[in-house]
């Protein structure tokens, strides 16, 4: 179908396309346009479907009103989470949302920011993957608006907003340790990102500071684009060469529901045999018996925050705070896996 241009609109009207144009733009009154005029105008664009093309609208304003966000992943629970607070906080700014996935490969990473920068985007909320480096410090030199959530690059200078991933392990560890375990393991996302690291440190520290030694640590890394149900093989037989451990902590929460299956596959009660605790909630956790102890993340607050500082960026609101690398605090939600 034919896209009815600003010329066809002056056609049917029978006025120039700088009238036309005078109008739509709410500049009738400004430019002695009479209302009878400026009526009929309106009306021939409505009845014609004339939609102002959105190229013409960014080079006329300079913005686009859109904000590009890049996750980790679209499927899952914390990511959508996520989204769906930043498109209902960006409307309330008048922005739309162009929403694309990485999972976690940063070629399709750059492709993606290139495609947005194309699209002419007005900033950016990224969940950077490793090897990304390089298009954040392009977008920062090019002075791009940009904030990076759940995770950000130690070298590079950019606005971040994320859980306090090392103080939300020590609490699930030191959950576990008051109720006397001291064979735990350790199960995470085998990926270069910061907060993974956090989390592996943490635990590792907790381990130190309760004089666990090294012979006592377990610790299970899976890559990131594993199947499922070898993710769940591989956690199974991580339970089963270490009979000795009283309890598991979960780095991730779909590594988590994976280990809830692979627990129940082996017979094992949750938490007669074997105390569990996961980093980052997940309905699945409230729901399955007898109810998972997890880390919570703040969502909504880092996508209010992760907007409110993108926002500053734009000059759409006057906020005092200098602050531009945020970390937010978790929530322990203890249920009886403990």
């Amino acid at each position: 179908m034919k896209r009815v241009s600003l010329k066809d609109v002056a056609q049917k009207a029978g006025v120039a396309p700088s009238t036309v144009s005078l109008v739509l733009n709410g500049k009738a009154k400004q430019r002695r346009i009479s209302e009878t005029l400026a009526a009929k105008i309106i009306s021939v664009a409505k009845a014609a479907g004339y939609q102002p093309h959105p190229v013409a609208v960014n080079l006329r304003t300079g913005q686009s009103k859109i904000l590009g966000l890049l996750v980790e992943s679209i499927s899952g629970s914390f990511f959508a989470s996520l989204a769906r607070t930043i498109e209902v906080e960006a409307e309330s700014y008048g922005y739309k949302i162009m929403y694309c996935s990485t999972e976690n490969n940063p070629l399709k990473g750059k492709e993606l920011i290139q495609m947005m920068f194309k699209h002419q985007v007005d900033g950016y909320l990224i969940t950077p993957a490793p090897g990304m480096e390089e298009d954040i410090a392009q977008l920062l030199q090019l002075k791009r608006p940009l904030v990076l959530m759940d995770s950000y690059f130690e070298g590079l200078n950019a606005p971040y907003v994320l859980v306090d991933n090392y103080k939300g392990v020590r609490t699930c560890m030191e959950q576990l340790l008051k109720k006397g375990h001291r064979k735990i393991g350790f199960i995470t996302a085998d990926l270069d990102l910061v907060q993974l690291q956090q989390r592996k440190r943490a635990y590792r520290d907790a381990c130190t500071e309760y004089k666990i030694p090294a012979s006592s640590q377990y610790v299970l890394g899976i890559a990131y684009d594993t199947p499922q149900k070898t993710i769940i093989k591989q956690i199974s037989a991580f339970i089963t060469r270490h009979r000795d451990m009283s309890a598991v902590l979960f780095g991730t929460n779909y590594l988590g529901v994976a280990g809830m299956e692979s627990i129940t596959n082996l017979g094992l009660r949750i938490p007669d045999d074997l105390a569990v605790v996961c980093f980052d909630d997940h309905d699945v956790f409230r729901l399955y018996p007898p109810g998972i102890s997890a880390l919570q993340q703040p969502i909504d607050n880092i996508a209010k925050t992760a907007i409110a500082l993108l926002m500053k960026q734009l000059g759409a609101t006057k906020a005092k705070s200098r602050k531009q690398q945020i970390l937010l605090e978790g929530k322990f939600i203890k249920r009886r896996s403990i």
